[in-house]
């Protein structure tokens, strides 16, 4: 039987690929945007916090000497994405990686008591948002014979847990969203991958607790979660194997994580 050692494979330069990075002003998307520009990648940086962006686009120019283009605008305003994509100039269209990031999740409620404007929330960003993106980028990715859609999806799409069954049926979406598109693009060069973190700690937790901080740092209590760095790394090895390998979904926890409901927490 014949074992294909990884350092053997013919791994990818990122340099110069033009990478798409939606909700990139903190977290996982932020993580990406580091990494990728650790390895001389051209960014396009999508998020609502322009100054944060800013921040970032003077790090990573400085720092990696990366190109960065700046596209800040509400993943959920269709039209907004719309414009920005047909905006970008001629040199930027190229796309070579979208990475669907953006996403979020409000609240610990039962289905039946959870807020109706919360849900629309969660469901606009984590699945129409996510939809849109795909419809403008994929394309001309298309077109040009390369490219590949990493989505960020989650733990919570492979079964519902208490207080998250709307978050957990946007996740499960984008994988029969991730599996559809694989399926559609399967006679074309290009990829796609689902990325299912486990339990990381950014100010998503904070974000589900709207805004408590000691109940976010309580979540991860006795345990040591990932971190938007930890998903990055995987985004990119998926994103630098050869082209003839499609990472196509990926399930990443903490080593004291066994599913989205079970983890052992050390007590202090």
């Amino acid at each position: 039987m014949y074992f294909c050692h990884i350092n053997t494979l013919n791994f990818q330069k990122m340099k110069g690929k033009i990478v798409f990075i939606t909700g990139a002003s903190s977290g996982i998307g932020e993580g990406c945007a580091r990494k990728f520009a650790s390895e001389g990648s051209d960014l396009i940086l999508n998020a609502r916090n322009t100054a944060k962006l800013e921040s970032l686009k003077a790090e990573f120019e400085g720092k990696y000497g990366s190109r960065v283009l700046l596209l800040p605008f509400d993943v959920r305003d269709r039209k907004a994405a719309e414009n920005a994509l047909a905006s970008l100039p001629e040199e930027w269209k190229g796309i070579d990686v979208l990475i669907n990031n953006a996403g979020l999740v409000i609240g610990v409620d039962k289905e039946f008591e959870g807020s109706l404007d919360e849900w629309d929330i969660m469901i606009d960003t984590n699945i129409r948002a996510l939809l849109a993106m795909t419809r403008l980028v994929v394309p001309g990715m298309v077109a040009r014979g390369r490219g590949h859609i990493i989505n960020i999806g989650s733990i919570a799409g492979d079964a519902a847990y208490p207080g998250g069954s709307v978050y957990c049926a946007t996740k499960a979406a984008v994988k029969a969203l991730s599996d559809g598109l694989r399926i559609d693009l399967v006679d074309t060069p290009l990829r796609v991958t689902n990325i299912k973190p486990g339990m990381v700690e950014t100010n998503f937790t904070v974000v589900r607790y709207r805004g408590d901080k000691a109940a976010a740092d309580a979540f991860y209590k006795g345990i040591r979660p990932l971190t938007g760095d930890d998903i990055a790394l995987t985004v990119y090895f998926a994103a630098s194997l050869p082209e003839h390998i499609q990472l196509a979904e990926l399930l990443v926890m903490p080593t004291n994580q066994a599913t989205g409901t079970i983890s052992y927490r050390k007590k202090e």
